[in-house]
C-alpha cells in the first residue's frame, strides 16, 4: 500500500494537486489521480473538489469562488486518473465564470460551472447556527463507532477518509435510531492540518460536503447505509461559499431534506464554524433506490456489504 493510499490526508492533498498539462488551445487541461474506494467508484466529493481546483487555477488569486453547480454524468472509475478541461467562459470587472468538464477515457463523468468574484462590500446577514448541540469532543468518531468490524467498507470509513465525521445524535451506518426525521447535523474537520492556501480549504469544503448530505433523506425513512439492496448515487451538487473558513477546524454541517419523490431525494446543508459563522450552503439531489424484497442480512458484515 502506498502512502497516498494509507494516509488519508496525504491522499487528499495528492488528489487536489493537479498537473497542468500545458495545453493552451481553446481550453486549459489538467490531470489528477483518483483515490481508492472499496467499491471502485470515484468519490463524488473528490471529483467536485478537483474540478474546482482546475477552474481556480485559471482565475486571478483575488477572485475566490462563490458558487458552483455540477452534474454527475457517469460513475468514475477509481482505477483511472481524471482529465479536467476548463473553458474560460467569462472574465468581467468583478466576476469570472469557468466551465470544467471531468473526463475518464474520453467520456465526461462530471460537468460543472463555477463563478468567482472579487471581494466586495454590501448587505450582510446569515441564518443563526442551531443552539444547544453537543460539542464534537463529546461524540464518538467514526473509527470508534465502527471499531472491531472486520469489513473493507467499515475499515475504509474508519481509517481511510480524510475527514473526522461525528454525527448528532447517532450515525445511520447500520440502523436509524430514534424518530424518523428529515434532518440531522454532523461535526467534521480534516484529520490533520492543511496548508494555508485559501483555495485549498474551499476545495476541501467541497470535498467534505458530499460525505453525508443525502443522509437526511435516508433518515426520514429509517433507511441505513447497510440496508440490503440500497442503491444511492449523486445526481447534481450545488455549493455557495459565503465566508472563508478552514477545513481543518471543527465545522457544524446542518442538513435537511425538504422532499423525496420519484426515486430521488433532495437535501440541503449549511456549514458553520464552531463559533457560529455561516461559511457555505449546499444542495444535492440523488437517486435513492431500495430493493422491493431485500434479502435479510445475517451479520453486520452482510449489512455493510449493501452500503
Amino acid at each position: 500500500m502506498t502512502d497516498l493510499e494509507a494516509d488519508p490526508l496525504v491522499g487528499l492533498l495528492a488528489a487536489l494537486d493537479l498537473t497542468d498539462t500545458g495545453a493552451r488551445t481553446s481550453e486549459d487541461i489538467f490531470t489528477g489521480p483518483s483515490q481508492w474506494t472499496p467499491g471502485g467508484r470515484v468519490f463524488g466529493g473528490q471529483v467536485l473538489a478537483q474540478s474546482l481546483v482546475a477552474a481556480s487555477r485559471t482565475v486571478p488569486a483575488d477572485r475566490p469562488v462563490h458558487s458552483m453547480h455540477g452534474y454527475f454524468l457517469r460513475p468514475g472509475d477509481a482505477e483511472h486518473p481524471i482529465t479536467f478541461s476548463v473553458d474560460r467562459i467569462h472574465d468581467g470587472r468583478s466576476f469570472t465564470t469557468r466551465r470544467t468538464q471531468a473526463y475518464q477515457e474520453g467520456k465526461p463523468i462530471l460537468s460543472m460551472i463555477a463563478s468567482f468574484q472579487t471581494e466586495d462590500g454590501g448587505l450582510d446577514h446569515q441564518v443563526a447556527m442551531p443552539a444547544g448541540l453537543p460539542d464534537p469532543e463529546s461524540l464518538p468518531s467514526t473509527a470508534e463507532v465502527l471499531s472491531g468490524i472486520n469489513h473493507p467498507v467499515a475499515q475504509f470509513w474508519s481509517t481511510r477518509r480524510a475527514f473526522d465525521i461525528r454525527h448528532i445524535e447517532s450515525p445511520i451506518y447500520f440502523e436509524v435510531a430514534g424518530e424518523r426525521v428529515a434532518h440531522q447535523a454532523v461535526w467534521m474537520r480534516a484529520v490533520g492540518a492543511l496548508p494555508d492556501d485559501p483555495n485549498l480549504h474551499r476545495a476541501a469544503l467541497a470535498y467534505a460536503s458530499d460525505y453525508s448530505i443525502l443522509e437526511s433523506s435516508l433518515r426520514a425513512h429509517g433507511i441505513a447505509w447497510g440496508t440490503p439492496g440500497l442503491k444511492v448515487a449523486s445526481l447534481d451538487h450545488a455549493m455557495w461559499w459565503h465566508r472563508f473558513g478552514r477545513a481543518d477546524e471543527w465545522l457544524l454541517y446542518v442538513q435537511e431534506s425538504p422532499n423525496a419523490v420519484g426515486g430521488r431525494g433532495l437535501s440541503l446543508g449549511r456549514m458553520y464554524t464552531r463559533d457560529g459563522i455561516l461559511l457555505a450552503s449546499v444542495a444535492q439531489e440523488g437517486t435513492i433506490r431500495v430493493a422491493a424484497h431485500p434479502v435479510a442480512a445475517t451479520s453486520m458484515d452482510d449489512r455493510l456489504s449493501g452500503a
